[in-house]
């Protein structure tokens, strides 16, 4: 048997994840995430996608380019099991795997072209910025959407119930990054509302800070007694690709 394949990105993801941090668990957790998928020449032909606005949901095919594919191992630990316990990496959708490839279910929000290049705008993301995009297929709900489905130990979607408050600086700041990234404000709370922390730190309510970065913007947060507090948004030094 032949072991030898290469393929070659048909297209990159421009997200509002600059790193890995932070980003949801699973596609659609957050729908404020927004991206935009450039295609790449050959692949970006309209007759290509002749049919495919007609779809409100598409999947998309990746490859986790963050991740050191040699690192993989044959168990991990799930964040939705606390961190604790080890299952078999092809029970998981874990990135740490023996071909780092991940896919997706997004929702379409358009096609354009701009610039010359053609663009898929894309929401409820679950990608980091400049991932290499591999496939693009329809989503079927006839095929796709298996209602009686047995979803094992992550049978039922994630419930947040902490609250997101902001400081009087966070606030400001936030709705400065709105002139340049509409609905940031909704993205910042979307994000922290799934409560990026490691699994085994979910359950304190101490005062550690915390730091991700969401476009351009970094954002300082800290943990207190039923609530993520936005402490501060700063503009980050380094000039980010995803506007």
């Amino acid at each position: 048997m032949d072991r030898n394949f290469a393929f070659n990105p048909v297209g990159m993801i421009h997200s509002c994840f600059s790193e890995k941090f932070g980003i949801p668990r699973q596609p659609r957790l957050v729908p404020a995430a927004r991206a935009t998928i450039e295609m790449l020449p050959p692949y970006d032909r309209d007759e290509a996608f002749r049919g495919l606005g007609d779809f409100s949901h598409i999947w998309i095919v990746f490859v986790f380019h963050g991740i050191d594919a040699q690192k993989w191992q044959p168990t991990v630990r799930p964040p939705r099991l606390g961190g604790n316990s080890r299952i078999g990496v092809f029970a998981s959708r874990s990135g740490f795997r023996p071909n780092p490839i991940g896919m997706s279910s997004v929702t379409l929000e358009g096609i354009r072209r701009e610039h010359g290049n053609l663009l898929l705008d894309v929401a409820g993301i679950d990608m980091l910025d400049q991932t290499p995009v591999l496939d693009i297929k329809p989503y079927l709900p006839y095929a796709d959407s298996i209602p009686d489905a047995n979803g094992g130990y992550a049978s039922e979607p994630p419930r947040p119930s902490i609250s997101i408050e902001f400081s009087n600086q966070g606030r400001c700041a936030s709705a400065e990054a709105e002139k340049t990234y509409p609905g940031f404000t909704e993205l910042v709370v979307q994000v922290l509302r799934a409560d990026p922390r490691p699994a085994y730190m979910e359950n304190r309510s101490d005062k550690t800070e915390f730091g991700l970065r969401l476009y351009d913007r970094n954002i300082r947060w800290s943990v207190r007694p039923g609530a993520i507090v936005v402490d501060s948004i700063e503009k980050s030094s380094v000039r980010s690709d995803t506007a």
